[in-house]
């Protein structure tokens, strides 16, 4: 993997991230969370992807890496919805 296959993921985490945080209506940080988000999200969507015998939706090949990008904004937002339930608001 390259140095820009590698800065394009994170763009696509990124956006994944930002994606999930706005469907769900709980956003807190800035673009390195979102790209965090994007990648727990990643990692919650295939486990339930996974889990049910899903296929996996539109995937980013970068190098010799696949990032779910479906399964990413899914898992991102179940994620983030589940961090604001559990904090509270000020």
């Amino acid at each position: 993997m390259s140095i820009l296959d590698f800065i394009i993921l994170l763009i696509i985490a990124g956006v994944c991230g930002s994606i999930g945080q706005a469907i769900s209506g709980y956003s807190r940080g800035g673009c390195l969370l979102s790209i965090v988000i994007g990648f727990i999200g990643a990692l919650i969507g295939m486990g339930i992807a996974d889990y049910f015998n899903l296929p996996e939706i539109f995937t980013f090949h970068a190098g010799d890496v696949s990032f779910p990008i479906v399964w990413s904004i899914i898992g991102a937002s179940l994620f983030v919805a589940l961090v604001g339930l559990l904090t509270r608001r000020r």
